[in-house]
């Protein structure tokens, strides 16, 4: 029998088949990925090392999306709020992959390397390195707390009955459409308002 032209099996298809999945119903399994694929779950096997590499594979597969040049803006400040932008349009994207990936510590080295530039800009700024990685954590928490939100519902609170909440019923009357990326803008000058002013030696 004549062999494939192509591999019947590699960690792109792989990464592929798992992100629809996950995207799908939010979870995975290996044998799932097997059964997608047409291949016993042992094949699998040989291209990752179980679950966790899958893991890191979604991992490096989601964070492709992010634009890693928008780091080199200058000034950092800058470079952070371009990076935040373009992570939180990757991540929103595929909003049910945010849990299963913050569950498990960042390996895969393409995405390692993505945040070696982001605490090298940082370091480079004259940060102490003890505020590098709360910096790059506060910043991920509002965006990866938004590209969740992203997916919600545009009206997180349903008042049934005004007379039960009245302040609340007028702010959400109020409310204008994007309330989420509305949010987004005002989490993140937060952010960086504050970032900045560790910068400059501020209290």
């Amino acid at each position: 029998m004549a062999r494939p032209r192509k591999p019947l099996l590699d960690r792109a298809r792989i990464a592929t088949t798992a992100l629809r999945l996950v995207d799908a119903q939010g979870e995975f399994s290996v044998p799932q990925i097997a059964r997608s694929l047409g291949v016993q779950t042992a094949s699998v096997y040989h291209h990752v090392d179980g679950r966790a590499g899958v893991i890191e594979l979604l991992r490096e597969r989601v964070a492709e999306a992010i634009d890693t040049s928008a780091l080199d803006v200058a000034p950092w400040d800058a470079a952070l709020e371009s990076w935040a932008r373009s992570y939180r349009a990757a991540f929103a994207a595929h909003p049910r992959a945010i849990p299963l990936l913050t569950a498990s510590p960042v390996r895969a080295p393409k995405v390692l390397a993505q945040y070696e530039r982001a605490a090298g800009l940082l370091l480079d700024a004259g940060f102490a390195p003890p505020t590098v990685i709360p910096v790059i954590a506060a910043l991920e928490n509002v965006v990866l707390g938004s590209a969740l939100d992203l997916a919600a519902p545009e009206t997180m609170w349903e008042v049934a009955d005004e007379r039960a909440a009245p302040r609340l019923a007028r702010a959400l009357a109020a409310t204008g459409p994007a309330r989420a990326d509305t949010a987004f803008e005002l989490s993140l000058a937060g952010v960086l308002e504050r970032v900045r002013a560790m910068a400059a030696g501020r209290p």
